[in-house]
């Protein structure tokens, strides 16, 4: 993700948060700050800034602090070939869950017997108030810190969170019970009472809450717990992806770096840490090694292992000559690889980098959660002073049945610690985190949440043929030479010319021609959906699509075009001429043919695409029989062939009109421009960084089917996010009324509140089973 024109991204790790209000609060304070734009992720613990070149982190860690919460700058990846430790330094053990771990396992211990002694009649000793008291006080006041502490330092700001809720819930549960305990009569020796699930209009000075303070803490530090290790579950995929890459390699040709010169031509091998390599760097793969980086194996033929990058489960064949991923695994053969990319630079970083940007975006609905968030606490604090103001003016009223001090404070204390806006702000960033977790040990990268609504509309797919229906591995198949001409020199002309060329038609004729080509083309020129043209020796040479061509073909080459075409084969027409200012037009010389492989598992794609409920098209600028004949054989009927990449872009926005919410699929430059028109762009990860930068989402391997698991992965996901987010709003819908009307025991309030965040978060979780179709 990169910034707007004079703006830069700044990261942050926020501490110190407990629930989405804190999140929100953070994200206006930093907001407020002229010219940034900021988003603050609960489930994650970050903030993701974008802020005027010049303005320092510094000053937004300042706003944060003033807030009454932390941070610190995430840093980028350390540079390359530096020559600190890089040893793995990821930590093993999390310190705040490890303390929160052991105060919940200690609240636990005391808070047992004084709820025993409560809900169990028989087991209340003549002074079995006064244990409890002695058990309980550890409790609110030790166990429940985080709580206080937390509502203190938003108070001191004028804010109230979650925390504010259970302080002042737990406080007045055990502050009612001191005052009936030393100023009531609930310190007589010998005093019982039952536990009832509802609450009861007893004698308040002679009823004690400290079951309710002591459980509703040992609660919601279970909840927290149990949250907080979900949350980090949820984000082990991205951290397990930012792990794959190999500690060390051994380098070919140098001893150290200061002996590179002397050394380099050595052939000694060398281990180091991987933090030293560097681009043009040769290193050795050995079988079953990880390959140490992005680069092009130089020596060697073996299999490599792709499954924890791609997600393609089959191996691939490499030779030298061949581009190689880092982190991927070599199973069989030694290669020499050198190094093309290095740290934040290789495919794997760059992955991780758009996971953890779609991970740190807000779909539509998080941002009404967090608005909701908002005005939650206030609202809730409203709502028990309320309940609390009409059952003592319902006690006061002699023609209403019942009603006393005891109950009003019960139902009161019941709606603060009943609400829960933490699963709210839990809904979207956990089920993102999984999802788009789970997408990446798939090889599907989503660019961000606002995707995921993109996906649940999409009725229409639009394919791209060469490279994405086909395997783009084009070779060719025919040369016919008109008539006087020799079909070698036509191929070594046109090879001449399309060594200029990145298209897999021009590099298909390169390959075919290479042996016969005896100088290089100059001035060359590349024209999009039409052809190319250079000079070679004293000859201006094009290769032009057969429909780009404005002379007259001769009849034999024309036949040989219609061949070509009507057999699924692409079709270029070589015309020369003289370089002379007097000289005539270019004259066709020569049609080669070109033709490609349908992928194996396009057939099964299409058929998913349409199980899925989506219609697809096939757009593309080949031929009209050679994109045809594909259709025919994958199962397309709707195919528009000989477009431009501006005609590709008008055939998307066409169907926009016409009420279609659009898809396409592509993965070449020509492509970029529909990518960015449809409404959901999908690139190939096998095609041009442009078409990968146009799209949405992008699909690491090469695999059709992969585009189906996208689709269906991201709506599953979003339908996650809804679950979550109908869950959190059902629960306090519900919820608040039903303690407001003294229907809920501030107990099982407490208990119900912390198993909201950890169904949401569990139910998030069952994003990591999902399965590809393959």
């Amino acid at each position: 993700m990169s910034a707007s024109p004079g703006l830069q991204l700044v990261d942050l790790d926020i501490s110190g948060m407990t629930c989405a209000s804190c999140a929100n609060r953070i994200e206006r304070k930093l907001n407020k700050l002229d010219g940034v734009t900021a988003s603050v992720n609960y489930a994650t613990e970050r903030a993701h800034v974008e802020v005027p070149t010049g303005l320092a982190a510094d000053d937004l860690i300042e706003v944060v602090r003033a807030a009454g919460y932390d941070a610190a700058p995430i840093l980028p990846d350390p540079p390359t070939g530096s020559e600190a430790d890089t040893t793995d330094t990821a930590p093993t053990a999390d310190p705040e869950l490890d303390a929160l771990r052991q105060r919940l396992i200690v609240s636990a211990v005391l808070s047992v017997p004084v709820i025993a002694l409560a809900m169990i009649p028989a087991w209340q000793f003549t002074y079995w108030q006064w244990l409890s008291l002695t058990l309980a006080a550890p409790v609110v006041v030790w166990g429940a810190y985080p709580f206080h502490r937390a509502a203190w330092i938003n108070l001191r700001h004028g804010a109230t969170t979650m925390d504010t809720l259970v302080s002042v819930g737990t406080l007045a549960a055990f502050g009612w019970s001191l005052y009936a305990l030393f100023l009531g009569t609930a310190g007589t020796p010998g005093l019982t009472h039952g536990f009832d699930l509802l609450p009861q209009r007893t004698d308040g000075a002679s009823h004690i809450y400290l079951e309710a303070a002591a459980g509703v803490t040992t609660f919601l530090l279970a909840g927290r717990y149990f949250e907080k290790r979900s949350k980090r579950r949820a984000g082990d995929a991205l951290r397990a992806l930012m792990d794959l890459g190999a500690k060390d390699v051994v380098v070919r040709g140098r001893r150290e770096r200061s002996e590179r010169a002397q050394d380099s031509e050595s052939g000694v091998e060398t281990r180091i840490p991987i933090g030293q390599l560097v681009v043009g760097d040769e290193f050795v793969v050995r079988p079953g090694e990880k390959i140490a980086t992005d680069g092009v194996v130089i020596e060697g033929a073996s299999a490599i292992d792709a499954s924890m990058v791609s997600g393609e489960s089959i191996p691939v064949e490499v030779t030298a000559g061949d581009a190689v991923i880092g982190a991927t695994v070599n199973t069989s053969g030694l290669l020499v690889v050198r190094a093309t990319a290095v740290g934040s630079d290789t495919a794997l970083s760059q992955m991780a980098r758009m996971v953890a940007a779609a991970q740190e975006g807000k779909a539509d609905a998080q941002r009404l959660a967090d608005r909701i968030s908002s005005v939650f606490v206030p609202a809730v604090i409203a709502i028990s002073v309320a309940t609390l103001g009409f059952w003592l003016g319902a006690a006061s009223l002699d023609d209403f049945a019942g009603g006393d001090v005891t109950f009003a404070f019960t139902a009161a204390v019941a709606v603060l610690i009943i609400a829960c806006p933490c699963a709210l702000g839990l809904a979207t960033p956990t089920a993102l985190m999984v999802g788009t977790g789970r997408g990446a040990q798939l090889g599907i990268l989503l660019k961000g949440p606002e995707v995921l609504e993109s996906t649940r509309r999409v009725d229409t797919i639009v394919l791209d043929k060469t490279g994405t229906v086909t395997t783009g591995d084009m070779s060719v198949s025919t040369v016919t030479a008109a008539a006087g001409r020799d079909e070698s020199q036509v191929l070594a002309w046109a090879a001449a010319v399309e060594a200029g060329s990145e298209h897999p038609i021009g590099r298909a004729v390169v390959e075919a021609g290479r042996e016969h080509v005896s100088e290089k083309a100059r001035d060359f020129v590349s024209t999009q959906g039409a052809g190319v043209a250079g000079t070679v020796g004293d000859r201006r040479v094009r290769v032009l699509s057969p429909s780009k061509v404005t002379v007259q073909i001769p009849a034999d080459l024309a036949a040989a075009v219609s061949t070509a075409e009507s057999g699924g084969a692409t079709a270029v027409v070589v015309l020369v001429g003289d370089t002379k200012e007097d000289a005539s037009e270019p004259v066709p010389v020569g049609v080669i043919a070109v033709a490609d492989r349908i992928k194996e598992s396009s057939a099964e794609a299409i058929a998913e695409f349409r199980r899925l409920g989506l219609t697809p098209k096939l757009l593309t600028g080949d031929n009209e029989g050679a994109a045809r004949a594909v259709a025919d054989e994958v199962g397309i009927d709707d195919v528009t062939a000989g477009v431009s990449p501006q005609r590709k872009l008008e055939v998307i926005a066409e169907l926009q009109e016409q009420g279609r919410v659009v898809a396409m699929v592509g993965d070449g430059i020509n492509d970029a421009a529909a990518l960015a028109q449809a409404d959901l762009g999908l690139a190939m990860g096998t095609g041009t960084d442009v078409a990968m930068a146009a799209s949405d989402l992008t699909v690491v391997s090469g695999d059709l089917r992969v585009v189906a698991d996208a689709i269906r992965l991201a709506r599953r996901t979003l339908g996650t996010i809804k679950g979550n987010l109908f869950w959190a709003f059902g629960y306090n819908v519900a919820a608040i009324p039903l303690a407001a009307a003294g229907m809920l025991n501030p107990m099982i309030a407490g208990a119900a509140m912390a198993l909201s965040s950890v169904f949401v978060v569990g139910n998030s979780l069952r994003l990591r089973r999902f399965s590809p179709t393959r």
